[in-house]
């Protein structure tokens, strides 16, 4: 199964670049449906013309996106950063309604 989603610039060019292995969502209706071996294309905002496929290799769940970091990164000053900037995409009572999820990619080289 293929599953469309959108990103922001920055991120869509680390996983182009192969520097970021992991996607930090919610774990709502749509991310449920999702398993490893599935393909995520990826389409960069804002104009969603460039896109990006990547096959699903693992997840990893959590409450919040805290716990999620904290198990998904090496250093405190790293997951101190990503908490700054993912509540400008997402809510707590976003975060507390679904859980989160990580969900580990890898660029598909099929393409």
């Amino acid at each position: 199964m293929v599953y469309q989603m959108k990103l922001l610039e920055k991120p869509f060019q680390a996983i182009k670049d192969g520097t970021k292995t992991i996607e930090y969502r919610l774990y709502d209706e749509k991310r449920r449906k999702l398993k490893i071996g599935d393909k995520i294309e990826f389409s960069k905002l804002p104009d969603l013309y460039e896109k990006i496929t990547v096959e699903i290799l693992d997840f990893y769940h959590a409450k919040n996106f805290k716990e999620l970091f904290e198990k998904c990164m090496d250093s405190q000053l790293e997951v101190e950063e990503h908490i700054k900037t993912i509540y400008n995409i997402y809510s707590k009572e976003e975060e507390k309604q679904y859980g989160v999820i990580g969900i580990k990619i890898k660029v598909d080289d099929t393409d």
